[in-house]
């Protein structure tokens, strides 16, 4: 038992451990949506898209890193509200409204990185993820924002779920759906700069998308999926984390790369069952 005791002495682990749990738990229920009405690609869009708000916040505080949440909040935001306007203003489909807002806010954002000459070391663990580095003041940016999130999940449960499943049932029901897809755009938009700093923009998409794809596979009632979605999101989290303590891999990519274990363990008892 001392292996699983040892890196809980640890203050840097102990806040990274919890840090990789809320994270997975707010990404698991957001990402369940994103999975059921085929958005995968607005998430992974959405993560290289706030790249300008992080350079615009780096360079703006010289060099210092504690307002990169804030100004990544804001160009998430902002990305989102763009894809959601062109869309429901132009003829313009969605797919393609999400390729010209995610290639214009990237490639802004690389421009205003390569004026900066010692970017390189400063902003690399945005790219792969500094768990460890989570301050006290990280968490509770990831709990209130992630609270928040969850907070709008419950409210607008029902209305979300006829949304995800019958688009034309909710236009019957004369719902909102217009505020309600832009509500969940923003809803993915946070969930994205928070989890930001637990795997990074590289592997944001993961964590959106890999737990509610293997709870997908084990049920198909909303709630099961997003409670399913969440027990597996912080599992991995928890073994990424320990695994990059013990063998010295990347914890970003030792989180993802579990969660997607867990998918092939799910896909592979999917297959024997229908077998049998």
């Amino acid at each position: 038992m001392n292996w699983i005791a040892e890196p809980l002495t640890f203050d840097f682990m102990q806040r990274g451990l919890l840090a990789a749990t809320l994270v997975g738990i707010v990404c698991s229920v957001a990402g369940t949506y994103v999975v059921l009405r085929g958005m995968a690609f607005f998430g992974d869009a959405l993560a290289h898209a706030i790249l300008p708000g992080i350079a615009v916040g780096y360079l703006a505080g010289r060099g210092s890193q504690r307002g990169l949440f804030w100004w990544a909040m804001g160009a998430a935001i902002l990305s989102a509200l763009g894809i959601g306007w062109i869309t429901q203003k132009t003829k313009i489909k969605q797919d393609t409204a999400i390729g010209i807002v995610f290639s214009g806010m990237f490639a802004l954002g690389i421009a205003l990185i390569s004026t900066v000459h010692n970017y390189a070391a400063d902003l690399t663990h945005l790219l792969f993820g500094n768990i460890l580095g989570v301050s006290s003041a990280d968490l509770w940016l990831i709990f209130i924002f992630g609270g928040m999130v969850l907070l709008l999940n419950m409210l607008f449960y029902k209305e979300f779920r006829i949304i995800a499943f019958d688009p034309v049932l909710a236009k019957t029901l004369r719902l909102p759906d217009r505020f309600l897809n832009f509500l969940q755009l923003l809803m993915i938009a946070v969930v994205i700069v928070v989890s930001l700093q637990t795997v990074g923009i590289g592997l944001m998409v993961a964590m959106l998308i890999t737990p509610p794809a293997t709870a997908f596979l084990l049920t198909r009632r909303l709630w099961k999926m997003m409670v399913i979605a969440a027990i597996l999101a912080a599992l991995s989290g928890l073994s990424g984390l320990y695994i990059s303590y013990f063998w010295g891999v990347s914890s970003g990519a030792s989180i993802v790369l579990v969660a997607t274990l867990m998918f092939i363990a799910a896909w592979g008892l999917q297959f024997v069952f229908k077998r049998n």
